[in-house]
């Protein structure tokens, strides 16, 4: 948790002003089980993070919007109008921002004037743990509450969805600015990214804590693989609805694939869909199980999510098997799996507290001898959604 005295302080630095500052937060967000099943027509189980993006603005009496964030202090300070919200190379990371109020005002109307908002973030780069998502609903909530909008989450959701789209030009799918928009504290969110049907789930962490572990292995081959893994998907539902009437992968319960798994007649993507079929039946037990309050099972789920990952979907990698397999084997570890889009990025880790602190020596020992370099750890709490603090 920054301070807020810390994150005004930093807005006078940069804009001179100490008068009628407001101060937000956005978190970032892990998926905790249901990996690759949201194109699939399946199930993804988000939460939101206590790591996230922090934001402090002030209303200006013209049209001018000035941005300037302590991650990029290299960019200075990024201006544009209200009424010029194009997409600019050189506005860099200040993109995000403007797609949503491009988005805002389309859909709300004309905002009546600019503001200069400071943006502190500590969600480490590169992890996949949803910096984006993160920056594009705190420019949102910033601007609902700044002007009093009045915009329902969900549609704040399909706004960041959609800049992400069509401004910034990323194909991904809705499950990351949900999670950042509609956390809820203590809960998992059990969601249908085609319907956005949803429900939180209680993730109570008395006696133990999700711990992030990033390979710091920049994820290069997610893209391309990504893409790979998602034309195998759909091939091998175009092969099983010659006899099904299906729409989706996740439509299939683990026994309708296994009985009709032949009329995929492909090795390969027999493998892939079954990743996809069985990791979505995991999201489903993963809420009942946590309804019980039974960790055991839950972490069980997270532990045969990776060994799907790994050995039928093929995307982990040997930095993420390193990493989770020497959590396996550490005391205290209920449970242990990549999360996000694979090849690089993060694994998370379900551990005691009476054990954290030897895991991260041990597992982060372990990593450096195989790998060459270290990993970073970070202790997770789940949290809210983006709001004003």
């Amino acid at each position: 948790m920054m301070e807020k005295q810390a994150l005004l302080d930093a807005f006078f630095h940069i804009f001179h002003k100490k008068d009628h500052l407001r101060v937000f937060f956005s978190p970032g967000r892990i998926n905790l089980i249901g990996e690759h099943t949201d194109y699939n027509g399946g199930y993804v189980f988000p939460g939101a993070i206590t790591y996230g993006t922090y934001g402090v603005v002030r209303q200006r009496t013209d049209r001018n919007v000035r941005l300037h964030s302590s991650n990029f202090p290299e960019d200075g300070i990024i201006e544009f109008t209200l009424d010029t919200l194009e997409y600019e190379d050189e506005h860099g990371w200040g993109n995000y921002p403007k797609g949503m109020i491009k988005f805002i005002q389309e859909t709300y109307g004309t905002i009546p004037n600019g503001f200069d908002l400071f943006v502190s973030g500590n969600i480490p780069n590169g992890a996949g743990l949803s910096s984006s998502a993160s920056l594009e609903l705190l420019m949102g909530v910033v601007l609902d509450e700044l002007f009093e909008l009045n915009i329902e989450r969900i549609d704040m959701v399909k706004i960041g969805q959609k800049t992400e789209n069509q401004f910034i030009g990323v194909n991904s799918g809705i499950m990351d600015q949900f999670a950042v928009g509609m956390g809820k504290k203590d809960c998992g969110i059990l969601l249908d990214c085609d319907t956005l049907q949803y429900e939180y789930a209680p993730l109570h962490l008395t006696d133990h804590k999700i711990l992030i572990m990033n390979t710091n292995k920049r994820r290069e081959l997610a893209e391309s693989n990504y893409n790979i893994r998602r034309a195998e998907c759909e091939e091998a539902l175009h092969r099983l609805k010659s006899k099904l009437d299906i729409r989706a992968l996740g439509d299939l319960t683990e026994a309708q694939f296994d009985d009709h798994k032949e009329l995929i007649a492909d090795p390969i993507l027999e493998k892939r869909a079954k990743h996809a079929v069985y990791e979505n039946a995991r999201t489903v037990k993963a809420l009942h199980a946590l309804k019980k309050g039974e960790l055991g099972e839950f972490g069980r789920l997270m532990d045969e999510s990776h060994q799907s990952l790994r050995d039928d979907y093929e995307v982990t990698g040997i930095e993420l098997d390193t990493l989770v397999e020497a959590a396996w084997n550490h005391s205290g570890t209920l449970g242990a799996r990549m999360t996000g889009a694979g090849f690089g990025g993060c694994a998370i880790a379900l551990v005691g507290n009476d054990y954290v602190e030897s895991f991260k020596k041990n597992v982060g020992d372990q990593y450096k001898q195989k790998i060459g370099y270290e990993a970073t750890f970070y202790t997770a709490s789940i949290g809210d959604g983006t709001k004003e603090l």
